[in-house]
């Protein structure tokens, strides 16, 4: 079996906005800047206090590889309950799965970043 390069990585992209009527071309941009592949970027239009978003679905399902990363502007766009957030970090670190936040600098393929992922996790328990 072939090992996989770190450039075999793919970087995958999410976007939410609240309602229909707000544009997430400002997200797009940024994940884009970041190096995510125009079709490699999933967005929503649904509040962050749904659990179950299609597009993010999809992104995480094309998340599959070890060292894939999910890659976000903000993360109150991945989703607004702290709970929610540490459940999907797990799950992403069960897979391999980094998490980039582009405007907060958290990068859980990084010490740093796990250490922030963690420090959600405690304040969940609270």
């Amino acid at each position: 079996m072939q090992a996989t390069s770190e450039s075999d990585n793919m970087l995958i992209g999410y976007a939410r906005v609240s309602t229909a009527d707000q544009n997430p071309d400002h997200q797009v941009d940024d994940l884009m800047r970041a190096g995510v592949a125009t079709e490699n970027i999933y967005v929503d239009r649904a509040s962050g206090a749904k659990v179950s978003r299609p597009e993010l679905d999809k992104a995480l399902a094309s998340a599959n590889r070890d060292g894939d990363q999910l890659v976000i502007t903000r993360l109150d766009r991945l989703g607004r309950s702290v709970l929610h957030l540490v459940k999907l970090g797990a799950n992403m670190r069960e897979r391999g799965v980094g998490l980039v936040v582009l405007e907060q600098a958290i990068d859980t393929t990084t010490p740093e970043g796990r250490a922030m992922c963690g420090m959600l996790s405690v304040l969940a328990e609270l």
